[in-house]
């Protein structure tokens, strides 16, 4: 049957390969924004903070050790209303500091 553009009418279902390529497309988009999402951490005058439980995760020690880096005064955090915060910059900075190459 063809329309009044003269284009032949076609039913679009499911199996489409189209429609297949679209929900596909649309599956991997959310994806990506579910990581963002979960990667999102706000700034504070462009400065982001991490939890101890972040730095402890992503340097791979406890959260006892990471207190004895404060204690010790190796590692500078902010303590505020009862949360011990971390600057993302000032990690980043150690780490690098102590970056060695093979």
């Amino acid at each position: 049957m063809l329309d009044y553009n003269g284009m032949e009418n076609k039913v679009i279902t499911k199996e489409n390969e189209q429609i297949k390529a679209f929900f596909c497309s649309l599956d991997k988009m959310l994806d990506k924004i579910e990581t963002a999402l979960a990667d999102y951490r706000p700034t504070l005058k462009g400065e982001r903070f991490l939890t101890d439980t972040q730095v402890s995760e992503r340097l791979k020690v406890s959260r006892r050790t990471l207190q004895e880096y404060r204690t010790e005064g190796r590692i500078p955090y902010t303590h505020f209303g009862g949360k011990t915060l971390y600057r993302e910059s000032d990690i980043q900075k150690i780490l690098d500091k102590g970056y060695r190459e093979a």
